[in-house]
């Protein structure tokens, strides 16, 4: 076999081609094969696939989805558009997080396994292609689910040991679902209704949503006590089962109650195992107990929770707060009971040096006043003590060494001391010790040391280092000279540089965080970035040191980069003999002056030169292209810090062709076991480059690795938007072929561009048969018509339902697949009497068998069968017209039945005589109830009279084409030939 036209061509082969030709003249005349006409906008039809429950049209036009939880979605985008759009998918109501990820985000079909109801909402498919505005469209996806209901009590009044004894009882049921669900109530095997027993009421509270239900039992009786349940339903959509409950309620049913067998607050040392106990004191139905942290936190990890009784292993001071025990059995309020964890323990200890507090002094004197203070965080607060140490012996509290403390119950405690008309003698360490008062916690020992050496922190910049020039990817370090004693930590920050930076977010230190610590004074940047520059501030901690107002120092940071250019890299399509510029443009740099520009093309030098204050591009320009000025052309734009980079990959490369994918019956059978394709296309950019002198066509079927290559040579100029065609013959049926085209030009080969043929049954071919299932999703390029009341719906299986309609539509496709698929019209609401559902077939050419010998009064008869379901006792009607297509579109009735025709698919055959290309259009009418749906299936169109038609068909007599027409087609067709 080849890619090409066969060696030997028949008979047949050359009817078929004069064929072609005709079509193919009539089509380019109509998209304009000499413009840009065969360019078309995109537009867009989502349809879904897969698993569904149904897709109907809501008022204003919305089209709902609705799937069951846990189902497969699959939604279908179906485009056309020249050239082929491209497609993405959205959701919105912040969903997009759902579609993150998904490898069907950018392809025709969107695919979500095992969906959930936080994934339903609005997706949106929106295909471009560059031409006119891009088309969205969106569905509305509803998951539908029903959750277990719960049934929870309460009474109008808690007084009385007995929770149920001569009271009012409320019995609410509850179930999360979409739709909502209603709520029927059994007592026993008795259904409960409003009026079924003067003792109980039932009503839907003002504060509940959905359909909720209160079961009221006013003042209980005898026979009120009795198992009581609830039916959860949302009327069988999507098959959803009905879920149900049940609640015993008896003159023992009584909420919980509970108690905390521990202390509280409960006390213990880090590495004990503490034990909470929490049992249940009363409650029927036996309450469920659990353990939870206040404030949302999680239990500890190594926690081990049975039943009421929580243990935590190797406890630590961060297992330390406040443990609830919550004991619920869906009667009246849960119950809780709060305990306190405290974990014994010392941490946080830090100390700073008060000179002289009251002459604002920031220097240890002899004679004046010195106050150190010592702070600690503690568990339990009350159990903090502290003592003082001088030179390891302890220190008591005298007229000139005071020692102060804050109140036990105070966090975290402080202690003062007091050093009055300090004297020589008084230089020393002093330690202060932090305690818990019955020990086993390890003591917290602070040293300070007071002498004439200890002195305020004072913070300076080395000479030279308060402004650092860097450049990218370099390690900087920024270092503050600390001195005093003690030595306090350095805390490094950056600062805005501006008042408009100021009132913005705090700028943050290279490692993310707004404050960055250092024990040496030095800060340490790797792999500095530009967004590092900026002024960095160090400063004295406000602990660990002299209480004194902080000391600070700025340093600021300069970071060199290359130039940064656009663009980056581009690819140049240019003709020999013709004249372009090449423009690199500056965007940043630092620094930003002495910048100079260098371009080439490939390792020659063109030329060189410098940026002034005001130019921030630079162009290069050619003014006839010729061969050896094909390559790659670079400019570099340079500073101190490198080289930025612009690069042009100049080339007459022809552009990739643009397969044409809107061709209706571009496959059709020449013979029994081989079928043929017409691959057509439109070149992007032809007049870019030089001429194009043919095309290189390979095709290979699939699953081999051979490929079968020719050439196709081109004549004269393409036109952008100029559509071209050509035929492939013997390909073997049903196999599929990659096929790959690419064009060619003084150059040499462009860009190729492939595309898969896939055989399928032919669905507008020259007329002679024509199939139709609807087991695809394109529904064999059916339609709905626009100016219709409401749409078909394709669907398998039943579309009765056991409760709301049983006594209408099929079971099964009209082959009794319960898979098989069928088109069919929903008579439920929001549909009305006398509303109409057009489904469109495909447009069909009429075989004219026409030349120059023939009549010209010519026209052939075709056979137009399908099935059909009417049953229910609301049908309505179904009419089939036979829709022409002229200078006026007309519909003539051919066909119509009406009322109930029992439960069983029937065959309608009809001969109709088009005089012009034409359509069927299948209308469906309501009729006046729910009991209405109609039902089509397996529609079939065949050249010749329909063999034993049923007697109740209409025969269609057109009138025939005046001798005139047909010598103007004839003449077009010769004139198309000759082209």
């Amino acid at each position: 076999m080849g890619g090409g036209e066969a060696a030997r061509r028949t008979e047949e082969d050359e009817k078929m081609g004069l064929v072609f030709g005709l079509l193919w003249l009539f089509t380019s005349f109509l998209q304009g094969v000499h413009g840009q006409g065969v360019y078309a906008s995109p537009t867009v039809r989502i349809v879904h696939s897969g698993q569904t429950c149904n897709v109907e049209e809501e008022q204003y036009s919305e089209r709902v989805h609705t799937i069951r939880e846990g189902e497969t979605l699959e939604l279908q985008c179906l485009v056309t558009g020249h050239p082929r759009p491209q497609i993405r998918w959205t959701k919105t109501a912040g969903g997009t997080s759902d579609l993150q990820g998904n490898s069907s985000l950018h392809s025709e079909t969107l695919r979500i396994e095992a969906i959930n109801r936080h994934q339903g909402g609005r997706y949106y498919c929106k295909a471009e292609n560059g031409v006119g505005s891009p088309a969205i469209r969106s569905i509305r996806v509803d998951v539908y689910y029903l959750d277990d209901p719960v049934i929870t009590v309460h009474q109008s009044s808690d007084e009385a040991k007995q929770f149920y004894f001569e009271r009012t009882v409320f019995l609410r049921c509850v179930a999360s679902s979409n739709p909502p669900a209603v709520y029927t109530w059994k007592r026993g095997r008795e259904d409960l209704s409003q009026s079924s027993d003067s003792g109980v009421e039932i009503y839907k509270p003002f504060f509940a949503e959905g359909e909720t239900k209160i079961l009221k039992l006013k003042n209980l009786r005898v026979q009120d006590y009795a198992d009581y349940t609830c039916i959860s339903s949302v009327r069988d959509v999507c098959g959803i089962d009905d879920k149900r409950t049940h609640f015993s309620l008896n003159n023992r049913t009584a909420p919980p109650s509970i108690k905390l067998l521990l202390d509280d607050p409960l006390v213990a040392n880090p590495g004990e195992t503490i034990t909470l106990a929490c049992v249940v004191l009363d409650g029927d139905p036996p309450p469920k107990l659990r353990w939870f942290r206040l404030g949302g936190e999680e239990l500890p990890k190594r926690s081990i929770v049975n039943g009421g009784t929580l243990t935590v292993p190797v406890v630590t001071m961060d297992d330390g707060g406040s443990y609830t025990c919550e004991a619920s059995n869906n009667v009246g309020s849960p119950a809780k009971k709060s305990t306190t964890i405290l974990v014994r323990g010392l941490r946080k200890g830090r100390f700073w040096i008060t000179p002289d507090p009251y002459h604002n002094e920031d220097n240890i004197q002899i004679g004046r006043e010195v106050k150190i203070s010592c702070q600690v965080e503690a568990t339990p607060p009350e159990e903090l003590q502290f003592s003082w140490l001088k030179n390891g012996r302890p220190l008591r509290s005298s007229e000139r060494m005071v020692i102060t403390h804050t109140g036990t119950s105070l966090s975290p405690g402080t202690t003062n001391l007091d050093i009055i008309d300090l004297k020589f003698t008084d230089f020393g360490t002093y330690t202060c010790v932090a305690s818990l008062r019955n020990g086993g916690i390890p003591e917290i020992s602070i040293d300070v040391n007071i002498s004439s050496t200890t002195v305020p922190p004072e913070l300076t910049i080395p000479s030279g280092h308060s402004k650092l020039v860097a450049q990218e990817g370099d390690t900087v370090d920024l270092q503050c000279l600390v001195s005093g004693k003690p030595k306090p930590i350095i805390l490094w920050s950056r600062v805005e540089e501006s008042r408009a930076a100021a009132a913005a977010a705090t700028a943050l230190m290279p490692d993310g965080s707004p404050q960055m610590e250092s024990y040496d004074g030095i800060l340490r940047i790797s792999n500095v970035t530009r967004e590092m520059s900026g002024v960095y501030r160090c400063q004295t901690s406000q602990y660990n040191g002299f209480n004194v107002r902080p000391r600070q120092a700025l340093i600021q940071l300069l970071v060199q980069f290359p130039p940064t250019v656009e663009p980056v890299y581009t690819e140049v399509r240019q003709a020999l003999g013709r004249a372009f510029s090449l423009s690199c443009r500056l965007l940043q740099a630092h620094p930003a002056r002495i910048l100079q520009y260098e371009w080439k093309l490939g390792s020659r030098l063109l030329t060189v030169g410098e940026f002034t204050d005001e130019t921030h591009d630079t162009e290069y320009h050619v003014r006839a292209l010729n061969r050896e000025g094909y390559g790659e052309y670079t400019c570099d734009i340079t500073n101190e810090a490198g080289a930025g980079r612009c690069t042009f990959l100049v080339t007459g490369k022809a552009y990739p062709p643009e397969f044409y994918y809107d061709t209706y019956s571009s496959v059709w059978q020449a013979r029994p076991q081989v079928y043929s394709f017409r691959l057509q296309w439109t070149q992007m950019e032809p007049n870019a480059v030089d001429r194009i002198l043919a095309y290189r066509l390979g095709i290979r079927q699939m699953g081999q690795s051979r490929w079968w290559e020719q050439e196709i040579p081109m004549e004269g100029t393409i036109q952008k938007g100029q559509l071209l065609t050509y035929n492939l013959t013997e390909l073997i049926k049903p196999e599929s072929y990659l096929v790959r085209l690419t064009p060619i030009t003084r150059y040499g080969e462009g860009d190729s561009t492939e595309r898969i043929i896939t055989y399928s049954a032919p669905v507008n071919p020259h007329l002679r048969e024509f199939q139709c299932g609807f087991e695809d999703e394109a529904l064999c390029l059916f339609s709905q018509d626009t100016a219709d009341d409401f749409d078909w719906t394709r669907r398998s299986g039943a579309t009765r339902s056991s409760k709301s309609t049983p006594n209408t539509g099929p079971n099964a496709d009209h082959t009794g697949s319960k898979q098989g698929f069928y088109m069919y019209i929903e008579a439920s609401r929001p549909r009305l009497e006398g509303d109409k559902a057009r489904l469109l077939s495909p447009t069909f050419n009429r075989n004219s068998k026409s030349s120059s010998s023939s009549s010209f009064s010519y026209n052939p008869t075709y056979c137009f069968a399908f099935y059909y379901h009417m049953y229910g006792k609301h049908i309505g009607a179904l009419n089939v017209f036979l829709r022409q297509k002229g200078q006026k579109v007309t519909d003539t009735l051919v066909w119509n039945l009406v009322g109930n025709q029992g439960d069983e698919w029937q065959q309608a055959r009809i001969n109709i005589n088009p005089t012009t290309a034409f359509q069927m259009v299948m209308e469906g009418v309501r009729g006046s109830g729910v009991e209405g749906d109609i039902a089509v299936d397996d529609v079939a169109i065949e050249e010749g009279e329909c063999k034993d038609p049923p007697p109740n068909n209409l025969r269609l007599f057109a009138s025939s084409l005046t001798p005139s027409t047909w010598q103007l087609c004839i003449s077009l067709v010769v004139i198309g030939w000759q082209r």
